[in-house]
């Protein structure tokens, strides 16, 4: 998947796009690792019950020049994308997606695109 400029996990009605004020180490302090590429990358479980369940994970790759993104849910190993929206444990997925989302957008790494 090329970076884009604006992304939307599956199942979710926001439109998320990198904050104009981005700033590599905004994403270090958050838990971005930087990859062998030089791209930033996250992932974070969904599992509210605990983070090192890692059933569904959120992934965020920032690119390293900061100027795209590319963002999803996935199973465990990462290699299928999975709809945290849809299910019998979807209130609880979503519910930590959006604080994990909401860190994202209060450190002005996202901004929902309007």
């Amino acid at each position: 998947m090329l970076f884009k400029k604006e992304m939307q996990v599956d199942g979710d009605t926001d439109v998320y796009e990198l904050h104009p004020n981005i700033k590599a180490y905004a994403l270090k302090d958050v838990g971005f690792q930087v990859s062998n590429a030089g791209n930033y990358t996250l992932e974070r479980s969904v599992d509210p019950t605990s983070p090192y369940n890692k059933n569904q994970m959120l992934k965020v790759v920032v690119s390293k020049d900061l100027t795209g993104f590319k963002m999803s849910t996935t199973n465990a190993s990462g290699n299928a994308r999975v709809n945290i929206f849809k299910g019998s444990h979807a209130e609880g997925n979503v519910e930590q997606y959006h604080f994990i989302i909401q860190n994202l957008l209060d450190r002005e790494i996202l901004q929902k695109k309007a």
